[in-house]
């Protein structure tokens, strides 16, 4: 897909973030979002809108609710960010790595890392495979907001070559 302003806005915003999260592990009406998020219907609809102009998200199907039919959307996570998009989706990204660390489990197990490292290009590939491997796992084990046996954890990663400082 070729890139266009609706992308670029669409990632612009941290509570699409949360959204295109809770559309992996399962598809969603706007009415299940606003639920999830403690948002109106309205404000789900105008967000979903905008995730689907950008082509982050797309139909899954549709539903028949009283009387009526209400689309259901999912988030593809093999879906690869554009460079244009990966700048505005870092500081959205921080935005919600911010909401979601004071939602931790005191006394949780996780991992905490960061670098900014010089390493040989041949494991710059390999550990950048692997954390993407485990990050698509990740994503294929996603499953819907509130499953019974699932627990809720945050996952954000940023891996990306850096420019030689001048």
């Amino acid at each position: 897909m070729p890139l266009g302003d609706a992308s670029l806005r669409a990632l612009a915003h941290p509570v699409r973030l949360r959204i295109m999260s809770l559309l992996t592990g399962a598809e969603l009406t706007a009415a299940d979002v606003a639920r999830e998020l403690g948002i109106t219907h309205a404000n789900a609809s105008y967000h979903l809108r905008n995730l689907l102009a950008g082509g982050l998200i797309v139909v899954a199907g549709e539903q028949k609710i009283r009387g009526g039919l209400a689309k259901r959307y999912r988030y593809d996570p093999a879906r690869r960010f554009t460079p244009e998009q990966a700048g505005l989706f870092y500081p959205a990204a921080a935005d919600e790595l911010t909401r979601r660390a004071h939602t931790r489990r005191g006394g949780g197990v996780g991992v905490l890392g960061d670098a900014e490292v010089w390493v040989d290009p041949a494991v710059w590939q390999d550990v950048r495979d692997r954390i993407a491997a485990a990050l698509h796992d990740l994503h294929a084990a996603a499953r819907p907001p509130g499953s019974p046996g699932a627990i809720r954890t945050s996952t954000t990663v940023a891996l990306f070559e850096m420019d030689d400082e001048q």
